[in-house]
């Protein structure tokens, strides 16, 4: 199908604010699907209702975390900026600013002192048992990762995912993290007039798999299959909702 068709309608479609469409169910979809990998508790019914009303509509006495509602709905508000900016090349500013958009609002008083909500982290962390960058390397870590993709001049599918495992390795901010690079491929894709894709709730144990294996034992076969997998039911989505227009 063609990518070009695919981001022309969620920016058209974006700017129409209806529902029913391919921007609608794309924006619910990758907000559920994206914070659940990191362990989001809001369900796809509650996604949905926060995108569509504003509100939460709970069964029994589920008790709602303020975070990861706050986190849902800027993830409706960073897929938006995403879109909006996405005949610009990817930089470090752009980053920083998907970061800043998706944690705003999300931490308490004692983290806001230390956590740099749209700036780079100032403490150490890991993923796993993967050895990220130490925070005093994250700059220089940043600008050689963005040198290093700059300088590809045609970027495939799989550029974009040795970006994502560069990118996570590097673990750049606080929190967050995983979103971000995530957001980064969608986007990327979409600017390289190559399928779009995120990651669903059902490959999330593929998803870590891979990404270990690829960044422990250079086994990149698992990540990129599981990418493919998600890149051909995104299409099929795409397919549903333009294909007769």
């Amino acid at each position: 199908m063609d990518v070009n068709k695919i981001k022309k309608a969620l920016i058209e479609q974006k700017n129409m604010n209806l529902s029913g469409n391919l921007y609608h169910k794309t924006q619910i979809d990758f907000a559920y699907n994206n914070n659940f990998i990191e362990g989001s508790t809001i369900t796809p019914d509650e996604t949905a209702s926060i995108y569509d009303t504003g509100t939460i509509l709970t069964s029994g006495d589920k008790v709602i975390v303020l975070k990861d509602a706050t986190e849902t709905k800027n993830h409706f508000t960073l897929f938006k900026y995403m879109l909006e900016t996405i005949d610009d090349k990817l930089n470090e500013d752009m980053i920083k600013k998907f970061h800043f958009i998706l944690k705003d609002g999300t931490l308490s008083d004692d983290e806001k002192s230390w956590f740099n909500v749209g700036e780079y982290k100032s403490k150490k962390n890991f993923v796993g048992n993967i050895t990220t960058s130490l925070p005093k390397n994250v700059n220089k870590d940043m600008k050689n990762l963005l040198d290093w993709y700059d300088n590809i001049p045609k970027k495939s599918l799989l550029d974009i995912i040795e970006f994502h495992v560069r990118f996570e390795r590097i673990h750049p901010f606080q929190d967050g993290n995983g979103r971000i690079g995530r957001m980064i491929m969608f986007r990327e894709c979409l600017y390289n007039d190559i399928m779009p894709f995120y990651i669903e709730e059902r490959n999330k144990d593929f998803y870590i798999r891979g990404i270990r294996e690829y960044q422990t034992n250079n086994e990149k076969g698992y990540l990129i299959d599981t990418c493919l997998n998600s890149q051909d039911n995104y299409e099929k989505l795409a397919k549903y909702f333009l294909e007769d227009e």
